[in-house]
């Protein structure tokens, strides 16, 4: 009998409850059966992400969600640090690095621009997959298969109705046995 795969949420959302969207979208999984959601606001402590307490999170599940606003075409500062702090040398990768290979990253984002603003005729000159290089070059290093990002477009402009559509999505997305990956 295998396992159910499991699947851990990384919030990286420096404000969460000050977020609708990501509130909203975080809301709408909150019951997933193997879905646990990790907000990197409350557990970050005074000097950063103990590595100690964060890599065997990662190596229990089997799909790891960066989940975060799109800030300064990448992903915001909380983020950032985690990842410098926890996926390290000899862990993530490099000799004897090797406890995530096998597993699938999902990048769930919001932009405040409309779709049509990413692309190269666009407002931001480059498609979100340009812009989401640094996430596959970081999944690749790790042994980690790229899933189809998940990207919101215009929060600032979304009805009640366009969230709970998106919130059902997202749902749809982590409630499935697979996820698929895009290497």
């Amino acid at each position: 009998m295998s396992r159910k795969p499991s699947t851990l949420v990384l919030l990286a959302h420096p404000d969460p409850a000050g977020s609708r969207v990501n509130s909203a979208l975080t809301d709408a999984i909150r019951d997933l059966e193997g879905v646990h959601i990790r907000d990197l606001a409350a557990v970050r402590r005074a000097d950063g992400f103990d590595a100690a307490e964060e890599q065997p999170l990662l190596v229990e599940h089997d799909t790891v969600v960066f989940q975060f606003p799109w800030y300064w075409y990448s992903v915001p500062g909380i983020l950032k640090e985690w990842m410098d702090q926890v996926l390290l040398y000899g862990f993530a990768y490099g000799a004897g690095g090797t406890k995530l290979h096998g597993k699938t990253l999902q990048v769930v984002t919001t932009t405040g621009g409309p779709n049509e603003s990413y692309r190269a005729s666009g407002y931001n000159r480059f498609t979100m997959s340009d812009l989401l290089r640094p996430l596959d070059a970081t999944a690749h290093l790790c042994g980690i298969a790229l899933a189809e990002p998940f990207v919101v477009h215009g929060v600032r402009h979304l009805d009640e109705a366009a969230l709970a559509e998106y919130g059902a999505r997202y749902r749809d997305l982590l409630a499935g046995e697979e996820l698929r990956a895009t290497a």
